[in-house]
């Protein structure tokens, strides 16, 4: 089974830890997880004006305060996930990588914003679930 973690150093993505660690059918041998997170793109006239190396630099520091801790925290419960960064938009990003990398299933956490604010704002989960073919769990 080949599962992937979408984590964003969030409280919401520490819930999802813990409730992959307490569950023992989620942890069955030879189950691979990957560990991903989206670092938002810098605006194009900022990423001009530092330049490639800078930028590269940036996204590689932001990827690491996120993959680092989780990284730890799961390797304490014996689980060793492959890691994969990506820059862009979140929602879109994580159901394209899910679908492109054949997972059997994604979770996330979730604040669980009520379905008036998922239409004034939008939201990292609403976009996922309408964008991904994989089965998706979501943990509030």
């Amino acid at each position: 089974m080949k599962v992937l973690l979408a984590v964003d150093g969030s409280t919401y993505t520490k819930k999802m830890l813990a409730y992959l660690t307490t569950h023992e059918d989620l942890l069955a041998a030879g189950t691979e997880f990957t560990a991903l997170t989206v670092i938002p793109a810098l605006p194009a006239r900022a990423r001009a004006a530092v330049g490639k190396e800078a930028v590269d630099s940036y996204y590689a520091e932001e990827a690491a305060k996120v993959l680092e801790p989780v990284q730890k925290y799961l390797s304490r419960h014996g689980i060793t996930p492959k890691t994969v960064i990506k820059v862009g938009q979140a929602g879109e990003t994580i159901a394209k990588v899910a679908d492109a990398g054949k997972f059997d299933l994604l979770m996330m956490g979730s604040h669980g914003n009520s379905a008036l604010g998922n239409l004034v704002m939008g939201s990292v989960a609403t976009r996922v679930l309408a964008g991904c073919k994989v089965p998706v769990m979501l943990v509030r």
